[in-house]
């Protein structure tokens, strides 16, 4: 019987040739030779956030705030404006604020109670660019029970002792002991889950903040989900922090965060208006 001639391999003609991996095209944070660039980029990621964010579903009429600060005068941050849908926001639109909560650039109020504990997670972590905490539905969830992540999935591993539970609720926050506090128990990790209040996240890059949040946000959507359904099977520890090496540091976050971005400034070229109301 002759052979397939489907299954043989014609060893005249040249085989194709795998391409040099310094030839494929991987996008990697970028670097900036001012801080007017640098500015420029960091409030067009704030207002692709906001816009994201409102496409998930994490504001609540005024409620929800993304804070970044600003590369120069590093004791003053970007926001969203006060009463703007995220959904509307563009460039020209955001206010840069002071430590203080006043604002010195823009024509919008900020949230003040927002404004009072982003700035002591900025003054307590001077590596941190962003600060970021929205309503979302199964953060608030887990907080209501006030308990913290477990290592139950692969994805939930990024947050393994990188996260803290601020286990009280005083009310809307507007004094700096009760927002220092916050800080304090935020420490030196990449997010906080407020009891009865929801997550809060943060990063050296606002893509990575905004990563870390959606992340939390459906991680606690595993648990609840695993929980009510039986008894999760916990990941051992010593795997757990290997996953948590892997996954949990922020140039994993701001790669993840891409695709993202992307959607959003294909479809919504208009967040990057410069022009102010």
């Amino acid at each position: 019987m002759p052979p397939d001639t489907a299954d043989t391999v014609d060893d005249t003609q040249p085989q194709p040739q795998p391409i040099p991996i310094d030839q494929l095209y991987f996008e990697l944070p970028p670097t900036f030779g001012s801080a007017a660039e640098e500015r420029r980029h960091r409030k067009e990621r704030l207002a692709v956030a906001l816009r994201l964010f409102a496409r998930l579903g994490y504001e609540e009429g005024v409620s929800g705030h993304i804070t970044v600060r600003d590369p120069e005068f590093t004791d003053h941050f970007w926001a969203n404006p006060f009463g703007v849908p995220f959904a509307h926001v563009s460039v020209g639109d955001l206010v840069l604020a002071n430590q203080a909560g006043q604002v010195v650039e823009g024509r919008y109020h900020v949230n003040q109670a927002a404004f009072a504990i982003h700035a002591r997670m900025h003054a307590a972590r001077p590596e941190v660019v962003a600060v970021v905490h929205g309503h979302c539905t199964y953060g608030r969830a887990l907080a209501a029970l006030g308990e913290p992540l477990e290592p139950i999935t692969q994805d939930a591993c990024a947050f393994y002792e990188d996260h803290a539970l601020f286990d009280a609720y005083t009310g809307i926050v507007v004094d700096e002991q009760e927002a220092g506090r916050i800080a304090a128990a935020l420490g030196p990790h990449k997010a906080v889950i407020l009891r009865n209040r929801g997550p809060v996240t943060v990063g050296g890059s606002v893509d990575a903040a905004a990563w870390w949040f959606i992340s939390m946000e459906r991680a606690c959507r595993a648990q609840l989900l695993a929980k009510a359904a039986g008894k999760p099977v916990r990941i051992a520890h010593e795997d757990a922090l290997r996953t948590r090496e892997q996954l949990g540091n922020d140039l994993v976050a701001w790669i993840n965060y891409q695709p993202l971005y992307t959607q959003v400034i294909r479809s919504e070229p208009d967040l990057f208006d410069l022009r102010t109301p």
